[in-house]
């Protein structure tokens, strides 16, 4: 069960300016008003919805406008794109023009110039420019205080807050919230109070939660949408309220909020939260054993989801379904269900994933262009130095320019490979959950096999081991590298169902060497199982006596060595086998662990890689493989 968040709000900044002619350029009042005017008319349109293309071309005009009679963009111009290109998504020009604007914020009146820097610390936010952002914003806040400006502070207090909260300091999110708080009700604005009050409550369920406090941040937040009248606030502050009666065990409240919620979010059509109150009460139900009930409502609430493409709620509900199927016995819709959760889970990780290089590529870009205009400054000013024609001094300035033109390549080739070293680290978790499903399938065949085989004893010996190695694969996969005892935990789960499934067709033994200690020494995760399960598939299943399988981990100076050596048929006579039986067998596994190995030695410059060895008897027969991988050791 799992409870919706109050969502990010992306806020709208508001201007009315009059700007005068820059001084030094030969244009006409005329032209500079018109320019504005432009401005001014797309800003208009990007307050309302479904309008953001009619601003796009009014800006594009006023820009042509600019480059043919050869005019200078003027601040609301540059700020209104900057705002333009934030709805776009398009973060790399956001900060472009927002900069610009920035730098002659001067010739803005005071309340435009307060909110131009709430909007740059906006796009530094979605930078992930955290520092510069709450640097901007107390800035803002000691300007606002200064100058005595009204309106200004509450949607500074809530874009700090969400900064905080990317930056993960929940406590300066908190004071953040308060202090908003306590802004938004001297001046009356009730919009960004609720909001506080909703985000202080769930800030405070989620970290050292205190079910009377939360309680009572959700019930002001909900009064305060009542008194603003908006039919999604109260909906999103009653599904609040009921999730903190949940974890209360008070069910029949937690059940009586969540269907209230629905008389708000159903007629307005708020699908998101309509989805998760749908989901939340079928849990209730399941709780109450109530279990067609709580299918029906589960049913409702994928439907929703799934029109919204609300994977994550879409998962979470396949889980709790897949929970209630393992509790009544059913564990045929049980592994139906979790393989579904396990499949849209996945697919909340794909968008995470990809989010989060979209970001490290746009700081990356953002980073740069900054570093393109401190160059091209410092060339501009070397310029004007030479004009003076003093040859003293031109030495001076040469010698100068070559030292900061040194300095800027240094820090420019350790920022790319910084990055490089991001990217490539991003890469590499995302090869480690291409492996994890592949690992989980073939565990899960098993469950089927004795299911079918209508043995329930061993079906639920199997499906409470596997569930124990599921946790285990879930918690590791979090992390690049895991103790060496996660590790070989892991592996030994995997061990006794391979065990189990094939009827003890095969031995196993794992073995430490003394010297390693398995709490301090961290290795990269799920780096051993792919070549043990080549192991036993392809060496000890084919071979008629029963087989055994060690695997051995030696520390060696640099790296751990681990062997993992069969008795089985050999890589010869396996290969033989599968050309028989026409197949083109290539582990999928082994093949994205040896990318893993490629890309850990581009991470930490090794030179780690992985020894086959075909194994032969006294008459030079087929006796095994060994297989001996270094593994780089992650203090």
């Amino acid at each position: 069960m799992k409870h919706l968040h109050c969502a990010g709000v992306l806020l709208v900044i508001l201007s009315v300016l009059v700007i005068t002619p820059l001084k030094g350029l030969t244009v006409t009042v005329s032209d500079t008003a018109r320019l504005n005017s432009m401005a001014r008319q797309a800003q208009k349109l990007l307050l309302s919805k479904g309008t953001l293309h009619e601003a796009d071309s009014i800006i594009f005009e006023a820009q042509q406008l600019a480059a043919s009679g050869k005019l200078e963009a003027t601040p609301l111009l540059q700020w209104v794109t900057a705002e333009a290109a934030l709805k776009n998504q398009d973060f790399g020009n956001a900060f472009k023009y927002a900069s610009e604007a920035m730098k002659s914020m001067r010739d803005l009146p005071l309340q435009s110039q307060a909110k131009l820097m709430i909007l740059y610390a906006q796009i530094c936010h979605y930078t992930g420019q955290f520092s510069t952002a709450i640097e901007v914003l107390q800035k803002n806040r000691e300007f606002v205080e200064a100058n005595h400006l009204k309106g200004i502070l509450p949607l500074s207090g809530f874009v700090l807050a969400e900064v905080y909260k990317s930056a993960m300091k929940q406590d300066k999110a908190i004071e953040a919230l308060e202090q908003l708080i306590q802004d938004a009700l001297k001046e009356k604005d009730l919009i960004h109070a609720q909001l506080a009050y909703g985000q202080l409550g769930v800030l405070r369920l989620t970290y050292n939660p205190d079910y009377l406090v939360t309680n009572q941040y959700f019930r002001k937040s909900l009064d305060l949408a009542k008194q603003i009248g908006d039919s999604s606030r109260i909906a999103l502050s009653l599904t609040n309220i009921a999730w903190n009666l949940y974890l209360q065990k008070k069910l029949d409240s937690s059940l009586f909020y969540y269907k209230y919620s629905l008389t708000y979010s159903s007629p307005i059509r708020y699908y998101t939260t309509m989805a998760n109150s749908y989901g939340n009460i079928g849990t209730i139900f399941r709780d109450l054993k109530q279990y067609e009930r709580a299918k029906e409502a589960w049913h409702k609430g994928i439907d929703i989801a799934k029109s919204v493409k609300d994977w994550y709620t879409v998962s979470w509900i396949y889980n709790d379904m897949s929970l209630m199927a393992v509790n009544n016995g059913d564990y045929k819709n049980a592994y139906d269900c979790q393989v579904l959760y396990k499949q849209y889970s996945d697919s909340v990780g794909s968008q995470k994933y990809t989010s989060d290089l979209t970001q490290a590529r746009i700081k990356f870009d953002a980073d740069s262009k900054e570093k393109e205009l401190q160059l091209l400054s410092l060339r501009l000013k070397n310029q004007r130095l030479l004009l003076y024609g003093f040859a003293g001094f031109l030495l001076l300035a040469l010698v100068i320019s070559l030292l900061l033109l040194r300095q800027f390549k240094l820090r420019s080739e350790r920022r790319i490979s910084e990055m490089d070293q991001k990217i490539l680290e991003v890469t590499q978790a995302n090869l480690r959950q291409q492996m994890n499903p592949h690992f989980i399938f073939n565990t899960l065949n098993s469950i089927q096999y004795y299911m079918y085989k209508h043995d329930k004893l061993a079906t639920n010996n199997y499906l409470t081991k596997f569930s124990n190695l599921m946790r285990k694969i879930l918690e590791n996969s979090q992390h690049t590298s895991v103790p060496v005892r996660d590790e070989l935990d892991a592996l030994q789960l995997y061990l006794e169902l391979e065990s189990i499934r094939f009827r003890d067709k095969f031995d196993y033994e794992i073995s430490i060497d003394d010297e390693i200690d398995p709490l301090m020494y961290k290795i990269p995760t799920m780096l051993i199982q792919p070549y043990v399960e080549n192991a036993i598939c392809h060496g000890l299943m084919l071979r008629k006596e029963k087989g055994k399988v060690t695997i051995r981990l030696i520390l060696e100076k640099e790296y751990i060595s681990c062997f993992i050596e069969d008795n089985g048929i050999g890589r010869e006579a396996s290969r033989e086998i599968n050309l028989k039986k026409q197949l083109n067998h290539s582990s999928l596994g082994t093949r994205i662990t040896e990318s893993r190995l490629k890309l850990v030695n581009s991470l930490y410059g090794t030179c780690l890689k992985t020894i086959f060895t075909d194994l032969k008897d006294n008459l030079g027969n087929a006796a095994g493989t060994r297989v001996e991988i270094h593994i780089p050791i992650l203090i």
